[in-house]
């Protein structure tokens, strides 16, 4: 013991233990939206163990996937999350299956490494039928051969997202007689129909259906001259690509057209 007060600048003073804001989000998830921990069981369906080694590393001490809530459990019917790795085996389908029938709903499916995702290597093998997604419906890929800790961990934690949406998920029962309202009701069916193809054809299903949907909203907003909307659309478009598109539209909707 000292009989004298040490300065305070020889002090010891730990740092301030700060969450980073990464898995303050995922740990208030977990306790707000999921409120319990996430419990992992693994499937090897056949592969070098190599994944395994890195899932075993993430769910150790160094990486630490625990601070998140997510545990490795011995049993697939107390699982959230079903971690499939190694390409799909003949040998191995049948119990895959099993533990996925096994675990509870609603359960995340989770094909993890570059077998479990394609087949890997091992692809074209007779006695494999390739990655997880031809037998399972696939909630997350993890590629990598093998992936990293970091990998894994971003791959939980979009396994937390989706299965906050699958609890809380709401599901509309249609009843009797109700009918979905139809798009551009206005617009024949038939003319509407070549619209859309086109558009998907020339800018793919997303960006295709964003075109095609301005495009036709301007044709229903115009109730005397439809030419009139799309060159007034055409000539108000800054992006050249948006702007072909719809210069295809309207040479497709004069095809279209018939004089009385």
């Amino acid at each position: 013991m000292f009989d004298y007060e040490v300065p305070s600048q020889l002090q010891y003073k730990p740092d301030p233990i700060v969450l980073d804001a990464k898995v303050a989000e995922a740990k208030d998830k977990l306790l707000h939206s999921i409120k319990r921990s996430v419990y992992v069981y693994r499937v090897d369906c056949g592969g070098c163990n190599g994944c395994e080694i890195e899932i075993f590393s993430t769910i150790t001490a160094v990486y630490d996937a625990e601070r998140f809530g997510i545990k490795v459990v011995p049993s697939p019917r107390h699982a959230d999350l079903l971690l499939y790795t190694g390409a799909m085996t003949r040998s191995m389908r049948e119990p895959a299956l099993r533990a996925y029938h096994a675990a509870p709903d609603p359960k995340i499916v989770m094909s993890y490494g570059a077998c479990g995702c394609t087949g890997g290597i091992f692809h074209d093998n007779y006695c494999v039928w390739g990655g997880t997604d031809p037998l399972l419906p696939v909630d997350v890929y993890v590629p990598g051969c093998p992936p990293s800790p970091q990998a894994t961990i971003y791959g939980f934690a979009v396994a937390l997202g989706l299965l906050d949406q699958k609890l809380h998920a709401s599901h509309h029962v249609a009843p009797a007689g109700e009918q979905a309202p139809l798009a551009f009701p206005a617009i024949p069916y038939k003319v509407r129909s070549a619209f859309e193809h086109e558009a998907h054809l020339m800018s793919g299903y997303y960006y295709g259906k964003q075109i095609v949907d301005e495009f036709m909203l301007a044709l229903t907003k115009e109730n005397t001259d439809v030419f009139a909307a799309a060159d007034r659309l055409i000539a108000d478009e800054k992006d050249t690509r948006k702007r072909a598109v719809f210069m295809d539209l309207k040479n497709l909707l004069a095809s279209k057209v018939v004089d009385a």
